[in-house]
C-alpha cells in the first residue's frame, strides 16, 4: 500500500470514529501534495460537514465538482450539506444527480423519496423507493461492480464481476453488469453473446432487453436491434421509451418515415425531452431536411440549455453560424463547475466552431484543444501501438500471401470500398458514386473491422491477426466473404453494386481482397494539414480516437500513407487513389476515372450528386449537399502558429 493509500485509510478510520478534525487534516495534508486528489477532497468537504464548517465544506466539494463533475458521491455529499443547511429543494437535485452519474448511491435514492414524499410527488418518491429497495436486495459484490463501474474502475469492477459469476453463474443482473463493463471496455462481441444469454434466462427483464439493443445496435447489427425494439413495442405500444427506442432502431435500419412518426408519439406526450428532440433533429438532418433539424435541435436547447449534443449537432452541420447569444450562452455553460463531461466536451468543439467562423482564431484553437484534452485523458489510444498494429499488416501481407491464396475467395464484384482517413473527402466520393444508377450508398459498414476482430483471437496475450490469414484456406476465405455480402444487404437498395465507407478498412486491404477478391477499393485522399487538422477539429461519435491530439493525428496519417504505398507494392493496380483537390479542379475527370476503374459507365447525374436525395449519416452530409466548393481547402492556414505539433508528426510526409 502506497503511502497516499495509507493516509487515505487512516483518514477514512478517523471519520468513522467520529475524529472529524483529525480526518481532515490528514486529508488536508494529501491536499497539499496534490490539490485536486479526488478522494482527499471528498474527506476533507465530509470532515468539515460534520464539524458545521459549512461555508468550507462547499469549497472543498466546489474544486471537487470542478475536477470531476461526474463524481456521483461528490453530489450526494452535496446533497448532505445541502439538507444540514436546510435547502431541501437544492438538495434533492443534488440526490438526483448524484444517482444519475452512480446509480448504486443507496442514500441519494432514500433521500429522493423522502424528500419527493415530502412534496408531494408521489408517482417520482415511489420510483425512487423502488430504486433503493432494488439496490438494497442486490447482492453486496454486485454493489460493490456498480460502484466501481461508475467511478471508472473498470478492471476492478470485471474482476469482482466475474468472481461473482464463477459462484452464481446464470444472476442475469451479474451478467448484465459485466457486458455493461464489456462495452466500456470495447469488447462489444463478448457483451451481446452475454446480454443475448440473460434475455433467454429473463426475456421480461425491459432493462436487460434495452442494454441488449444497445449492444446489437453498436456492433451495426440493425436488423437483430430492430427486432429487439420491435418486441418492446409490441409489450405496450403507447409507452414513449419503447417508442423511443424504436424510432431510433428503425431509422438506424433506414425507415426515416416511421421512425419520425414515432419520435413525433413521444414528443406529443413529452414535448420538451431534450434527448427525443435531439435524436429527431438528427434523423431530420440526414434526410436532409436541414430547417426542421435546426428547429429540433434549438428546441432541445430550449428545454435544457446546457444539452450539449444539440449544440454540437448544431455546430456539426458545418453551415450553421452561432449568432453573438449563443456563444455567450456556452460560454456562460462551460464556466459551470457542474456542466457534466460530455457537456463540456460537445460545448468546448461547438466554441472552436463558432469562434473560428467569427475569426476568432486564439480562442478557437483554445476551445478545440480543450475538447480534444478532455477526449483524450478518456481514451486509451496509444500512437506506438497503432504504428506497429500497422506494421504488422506490411510484415505478414506478403506478395507471397496473396501468390498463395489466389483464385480464393467470394467472387461477388459487388462491394466498392471506399477508405482512408476521415474528413479525407469520402463523403463527397460516396455521394457522387451513390448518384449513379448502378451503385447503391450504404454507410460506415462495422463488417470488416468487426471480422479483423474475430480473427485476432489471443494466443499469449497477443493477436493472432494478421499473423493468422497464412492459415486461413479456400473454404473459410468464400465463407467470409460469402457473410460479408449477406450481413450488408439489409443496407442496399437493390442495385448491382454498393460502397462500404468505413475509413479505417485502409488497415484491412488485405484481408478484403482475400475474402472479396473481386471488390473495388478507392483511396481517398487529402492534403495532410487539411485532412488532420479538419479531423481535430471533429468530436467522432466513437472510433477515431488518433483524432484527439494533434501529434497523435499526425503520426496516424503518416502510418497510414506507409501503409498505402505497401498495398501499392503487394497488390498493384488493386486500390484506386483519388486525391481530394484534383476532384474540386476537375470533377468530371475524376469521377470519369473512378467510374472506368469500377468498370460503369459514366452517368451526368454524377456530377449533379448534390441533388441527390439519399441519407448521409456522416459529419459532411450538409456539405454534400452543396455543389462542389473550396470551403474547407487551407483552414487550417490560420491556425499554423499553434501547429507545431502536426507540422513535426507530418514533416517526412509533407516532403
Amino acid at each position: 500500500m502506497s503511502d497516499r493509500e495509507q493516509t487515505l485509510k487512516q483518514a477514512q478510520q478517523a471519520l468513522q470514529a467520529g475524529k472529524f478534525a483529525d480526518g481532515r487534516a490528514l486529508a488536508d495534508a494529501l491536499l497539499e501534495a496534490n490539490a485536486s486528489d479526488a478522494e482527499a477532497l471528498y474527506i476533507a468537504a465530509v470532515g468539515a460537514r460534520y464539524q458545521q464548517d459549512f461555508v468550507v465544506a462547499h469549497s472543498y466539494l466546489e474544486r471537487l465538482h470542478q475536477h470531476m463533475p461526474e463524481y456521483g458521491r461528490a453530489w450526494q455529499e452535496q446533497g448532505h450539506l445541502d439538507l444540514a443547511q436546510g435547502d431541501n429543494q437544492k438538495a434533492l437535485a443534488a440526490f438526483i444527480r448524484a444517482t444519475k452519474f452512480n446509480p448504486a448511491l443507496e442514500a441519494s435514492w432514500r433521500e429522493q423519496a423522502r424528500l419527493l414524499t415530502g412534496s408531494g410527488k408521489v408517482a417520482e418518491a415511489q420510483a425512487a423507493s423502488s430504486q433503493h429497495q432494488r439496490l438494497a436486495r442486490l447482492p453486496r459484490e454486485l454493489l460493490a461492480v456498480t460502484n466501481h463501474l461508475a467511478e471508472g474502475r473498470l478492471l476492478r469492477a470485471e474482476e469482482v464481476c466475474r468472481y461473482y459469476l464463477r459462484q452464481h453463474p446464470r444472476d442475469v443482473e451479474g451478467m448484465r453488469l459485466l457486458a455493461k463493463i464489456g462495452i466500456e471496455l470495447g469488447i462489444l462481441d463478448d457483451a451481446e453473446f452475454l446480454l443475448e444469454s440473460a434475455v433467454t434466462f429473463a426475456p421480461d427483464d425491459i432493462q436487460l432487453r434495452l442494454d441488449y439493443i444497445d449492444a446489437l445496435r453498436r456492433r451495426q447489427k440493425f436488423t437483430e436491434a430492430l427486432a429487439q425494439a420491435q418486441q418492446l413495442h409490441e409489450r405496450d405500444p403507447n409507452n414513449p421509451l419503447f417508442q423511443s427506442r424504436l424510432a431510433i432502431e428503425s431509422i438506424q435500419s433506414g425507415d426515416f418515415s416511421r421512425g419520425l412518426d414515432l419520435f413525433d408519439a413521444v414528443l406529443a406526450k413529452l414535448p420538451n425531452d431534450p434527448a427525443n428532440l435531439t435524436s429527431k433533429g438528427h434523423a431530420l438532418k440526414t434526410t436532409g431536411a436541414q430547417i426542421d433539424a435546426i428547429d429540433s435541435y434549438r428546441a432541445a436547447i430550449a428545454a435544457k440549455p446546457d444539452h450539449g449534443d444539440a449544440w454540437y449537432a448544431l455546430a456539426n452541420l458545418k453551415t450553421y453560424r452561432f449568432d453573438e447569444a449563443e456563444v455567450a450562452a456556452m460560454r456562460e455553460h462551460v464556466q459551470r463547475s457542474d456542466l457534466a463531461f460530455m457537456d463540456r466536451v460537445h460545448m468546448s468543439f461547438s466554441l472552436g466552431k463558432a469562434l473560428e467562423d467569427s475569426g476568432d482564431y486564439e480562442a478557437s484553437i483554445g476551445f478545440y484543444d480543450q475538447g480534444n484534452a478532455l477526449k483524450r485523458a478518456q481514451t486509451r489510444y496509444n500512437a506506438d501501438a497503432m504504428t506497429k498494429e500497422l506494421d504488422k499488416q506490411r510484415e505478414h501481407c506478403t506478395t507471397d500471401l496473396f501468390e498463395r491464396h489466389k483464385g480464393a475467395g467470394h467472387q461477388a464484384p459487388d462491394p466498392i470500398f471506399i477508405l482512408g482517413l476521415p474528413r479525407a473527402g469520402s463523403t463527397l466520393l460516396e455521394q457522387i458514386l451513390a448518384s449513379h444508377s448502378q451503385i447503391d450508398g450504404t454507410l460506415e459498414l462495422p463488417n470488416i473491422l468487426a471480422l479483423a476482430h474475430r480473427l485476432r483471437g489471443r494466443k499469449a496475450g497477443a493477436s493472432l491477426y494478421p499473423g493468422i490469414l497464412h492459415d486461413l484456406n479456400a473454404e473459410q476465405l468464400e465463407k467470409f466473404g460469402a457473410e460479408f455480402i449477406e450481413n450488408t444487404r439489409i443496407h442496399r437498395q437493390g442495385a448491382p453494386f454498393f460502397i462500404d465507407k468505413m475509413p479505417n478498412n485502409f488497415r484491412h486491404i488485405g484481408l478484403i481482397h482475400l475474402i472479396l477478391p473481386n471488390a473495388k477499393i478507392i483511396d481517398a485522399r487529402r492534403d495532410p494539414m487539411d485532412c488532420c487538422f479538419s479531423g481535430f477539429k471533429q468530436l467522432f461519435a466513437e472510433g477515431q480516437e488518433f483524432t484527439y491530439g494533434l501529434e497523435e493525428v499526425g503520426r496516424y496519417y503518416s502510418d497510414y500513407v506507409d501503409l498505402m504505398d505497401h498495398w501499392g507494392t503487394v497488390l498493384p493496380g488493386k486500390v484506386l487513389r483519388v486525391q481530394h483537390e484534383d476532384v474540386l479542379d476537375d470533377l468530371e475527370g475524376q469521377t470519369r476515372r473512378m467510374l472506368d476503374h469500377l468498370g460503369l459507365p459514366f452517368e451526368e447525374a454524377c456530377l449533379a450528386f448534390h441533388q441527390t436525395d439519399r441519407a448521409v449519416r456522416t459529419a459532411s452530409s450538409e456539405q454534400v449537399r452543396e455543389p462542389i466548393n473550396r470551403k474547407g481547402q487551407n483552414a487550417w492556414k490560420p491556425f499554423e502558429k499553434w501547429l507545431g505539433p502536426l507540422k513535426d508528426a507530418l514533416r517526412l510526409t509533407m516532403a
